[in-house]
């Protein structure tokens, strides 16, 4: 690939040289044929090449890493680790509030333990919610953004854009949504592959169906776009999606 590449910076260089051109000039290295004349090329040694083809190559090179995304071998790889942190989080969790091997019972689940600024209940269910969430998302940072660090996003922030009508990268709150984990292409969060939301069911009966809670959530997230439907993770079904 190389030698083709120099092949033609020889050939384009030649046409630019004054005077019979010969086959053997065709030969000559970029640096000879600029030296005979310094307006074709612009760089010495063996940066030297056409300033167009050049630029051109630097262009194509910058929108191919900017178009790649996770392979599929490696979305699977991702999944796994997230359901890892999940169950992660969640026996971290239990164990140090309830103690080794214990849970909490539908009872406690409902439990109100205050009031938000909008005097809605807060439930215990909540609360462990909130710290299990921290605890996952310090596995994935851990597991996850180490082995892509381009790729994999923790809650990134999308709003509408009123001109284009279309979701993109935003520092609002009002009518915007965070996913938990957005995989993308590299150093392009706002361009979406993937979407996952950790939830930690507290009560039996939401264990046993969570994508029942989690459905119109998850429709929100397909107007962000992606490659794949939107899941949720949970420490008992792992990755599901609706």
């Amino acid at each position: 690939m190389i030698e083709g590449r120099w092949l033609v910076v020889a050939l384009l260089c030649v046409s630019c040289v004054s005077g019979p051109a010969r086959y053997a000039q065709a030969t000559d290295t970029a640096t000879s044929g600029c030296l005979r004349n310094p307006t074709c090329c612009t760089q010495p040694g063996d940066e030297a090449f056409l300033p167009w083809v050049d630029q051109a190559a630097r262009a194509a090179a910058t929108a191919g890493a900017a178009m790649k995304v996770l392979e599929a071998a490696d979305v699977a790889r991702i999944e796994h680790l997230l359901v890892e942190c999940s169950k992660e989080a969640n026996r971290v969790v239990n164990e140090r509030e309830y103690g080794e091997g214990k849970y909490p019972d539908d009872k406690e689940c409902k439990r109100v333990i205050g009031r938000n600024k909008k005097g809605e209940p807060l439930t215990r269910q909540m609360e462990l919610g909130t710290l299990k969430h921290a605890v996952a998302f310090a596995c994935v940072r851990r597991e996850v953004l180490k082995l892509f660090p381009d790729q994999v996003s923790i809650e990134p922030r999308f709003g509408l854009e009123s001109r284009s009508g279309k979701y993109a990268l935003t520092n609002e709150w009002d009518g915007s949504m965070k996913p938990d984990i957005v995989l993308h292409a590299s150093g392009q969060p706002h361009r979406v592959q993937c979407i996952y939301d950790f939830k930690f069911p507290c009560t039996r009966w939401s264990k046993e169906h969570p994508l029942d809670a989690a459905q119109q959530q998850l429709e929100e997230y397909a107007k962000l776009g992606g490659n794949c439907k939107p899941a949720i993770v949970t420490p008992l079904l792992g990755v599901s999606r609706g």
